[in-house]
């Protein structure tokens, strides 16, 4: 059979998209795996299903490229809202059930606001913050990002201790500027570098507040697909009102 699908990327993170509001659509994981390849598939780094909702607009039902079902993508996340949009669900804005609880979401244009959860504890350790937002996070400071090995420094934390099997997404940052940090992650599930992660910019805005790097609570993020922008509330440790804003963009459009 055919199935028709939707090509979206945020910052260079890429997601096959497709439209299973009557739930006729069941993807086993090596069907999902094999979409998501970059050679025999459609390719992207996730694969994300469009499912109807009692309540709010629609839910979110995310995969990675391996074909495991997993935790929060933030990009994910705003592509999803662009491509309901686009298909007449809903008009500027939305509210949608991910696997980490409830999201509210604002489009204008190509630039899709997305809250994230809340963040209650960042631990922080000597060389490094850990964080769970929505996904969880390792952070570390590192010199000559550009030049950084990011896949094989990232595998060695991410299967390392304390993560082990479960994992870590791994985020690599330089401070560019006040306010302002390039950002490299390495992602469980893609196991290797992504052009972007919502959450793991999410992440690192967070921790760079928390370790008082930055007074700031509006960051930019610059990462290899482009820019990304969070905003937060802080109160004695605990962050509210966090909101990761970029562009999100169809493709293109097939079936296979």
């Amino acid at each position: 059979m055919k199935q028709q699908f939707f090509k979206y990327q945020g910052t260079g993170n890429d997601f096959v998209m497709i439209d299973n509001r009557d739930k006729s659509v069941q993807l086993t994981q090596a069907e999902i795996n094999k979409l998501c390849d970059r050679r025999f598939g459609i390719g992207a780094d996730g694969l994300i299903l469009l499912e109807p909702h009692d309540t709010y607009s629609f839910k979110m039902v995310y995969f990675n490229s391996d074909g495991n079902e997993s935790t929060m993508c933030g990009n994910g996340g705003r592509c999803l809202v662009a491509f309901a949009r686009d298909l007449g669900v809903i008009e500027n804005e939305a509210s949608f059930e991910a696997i980490d609880g409830l999201h509210h979401a604002v489009i204008n244009g190509h630039t899709v606001k997305l809250q994230m959860q809340d963040v209650d504890v960042v631990e922080q350790f000597e060389n490094h913050s850990f964080l769970d937002t929505g996904s969880p996070h390792h952070v570390e400071l590192v010199n000559q990002i550009e030049n950084f090995d990011v896949k094989e420094k990232g595998e060695a934390i991410r299967y390392g201790s304390p993560y082990f099997k479960a994992g870590s997404n791994v985020n690599f940052v330089e401070q560019i500027d006040s306010g302002y940090y390039a950002v490299r992650t390495y992602e469980r599930g893609v196991e290797d570098e992504t052009l972007s992660c919502g959450t793991g910019v999410t992440a690192v805005a967070i921790a760079m507040f928390d370790s008082k790097h930055t007074t700031s609570n509006s960051v930019r993020l610059k990462v290899m697909g482009g820019e990304l922008k969070v905003s937060f509330d802080s109160n004695n440790g605990k962050y509210t009102n966090v909101w990761l804003e970029g562009p999100a963009v169809k493709v293109f459009q097939g079936s296979i």
